[in-house]
């Protein structure tokens, strides 16, 4: 099968008709010059030379060429096959807080975006391990199951956001259990989960999700977003949330919290900057996690087709080349005959 991976390049074959109706034009506009020197059938005498139908020929070879190159710039492709390959590392389950505090501005724009930043960034230093996504508030889902493929898990990232999760509030006992389901290694001492919210838990059992954790070996890292001082909670048409009393909702990051979870899970805590925002502690500490091996599917290349359909249109523009808008020579000496010359 072919697949096309810049397929916008296909536009240039919207450019043929124009070439059809700008050479029509010009013929029709040529016809009425020559109508002002006298009768159309006395002129084409005069000009023996002169052939409307090669013009018309030549217009479709380039048009033909037109589109192969069309379909080359779009690169064409085919061969995907699916290989299986072994690989060593560890699995990382990332936990991000979409509540609406994290819409504070305490960090450039918010709290959400500059972690989501962050993450893309850990991403692109992963090489072996295998990492997964998860969005929590009031509840928690998975929003990308563990994998080797970092593409989509920076895709997927994009796209998270405080709508993420209906259920509004901070639940992180449910985010922990979350990942402790979503990881799929038996192996102890090579799962990690990495927390990153402003720690303000309105629900949820957090000792005992940590204990799990505990018990299955999953070291839990915690990343602390926000400022002791507080921020409050901008909203969509620019007023600021405010409780049942009408009073203005601060969100203030509760570390205590965050720090007893990376205790209790043999993990660190790392309080976020604006400038650093703490993974590099987070990745050394991660580097303590054992190395599994395991089998993971990859996409092998496309085999690339483009050179095909460039030598293709390379073929028809020259055929184009070589046809000339002129009659042969044997016209001509028939015409010099009928004519008495």
């Amino acid at each position: 099968m072919i697949y096309l991976a810049q397929i916008e390049y296909l536009i240039v074959i919207a450019l043929i008709p124009l070439l059809f109706l700008f050479h029509g034009w010009m013929q029709y506009r040529k016809g009425r010059v020559l109508k002002r020197f006298g009768d159309p059938t006395l002129t084409a005498q005069l000009m023996p030379l002169r052939s409307t139908r090669r013009g018309w020929v030549k217009v479709i070879f380039y048009s033909i060429a037109l589109f192969f190159f069309a379909i080359g710039l779009s690169r064409p492709q085919m061969g995907a096959r699916v290989k299986e390959v072994e690989r060593r590392g560890a699995e990382i389950m990332i936990a991000l807080d979409v509540s609406n505090s994290m819409l504070a501005q305490d960090y450039s724009p918010n709290r959400l975006e500059r972690a989501k930043l962050a993450i893309s960034r850990l991403v692109d230093r992963l090489q072996q391990d295998r990492i997964g996504l998860i969005v929590f508030a009031g509840d928690a889902f998975v929003q990308l199951p563990i994998t080797t493929d970092y593409v989509s898990a920076k895709i997927f990232l994009n796209t998270i956001s405080t709508e993420s999760v209906r259920k509004q509030g901070t639940d992180l006992g449910a985010a922990i259990l979350t990942g402790l389901r979503s990881f799929s290694s038996t192996t102890e001492n090579s799962k990690a989960l990495i927390l990153i919210t402003d720690g303000e838990d309105h629900e949820g059992d957090i000792v005992e999700a940590a204990q799990l954790a505990q018990e299955a070996g999953v070291r839990i890292f915690c990343i602390g977003i926000g400022s002791e001082q507080g921020k409050p909670i901008p909203m969509p048409d620019g007023s600021l949330l405010k409780d049942e009393e009408g009073n203005i909702v601060v969100t203030k990051l509760d570390e205590a919290t965050l720090i007893e979870i990376a205790r209790m899970g043999y993990g660190s805590y790392v309080r976020a900057g604006n400038s650093e925002f703490g993974l590099d502690a987070i990745v050394e500490g991660m580097r303590e996690l054992e190395k599994q091996t395991f089998n993971s599917q990859i996409f092998e290349d496309f085999d690339e087709q483009y050179m095909y359909f460039f030598g293709i249109a390379l073929f028809f523009l020259l055929v184009e080349f070589l046809i000339s808008e002129r009659k042969g020579r044997r016209r001509i000496k028939s015409f010099d005959v009928l004519s008495g010359g």
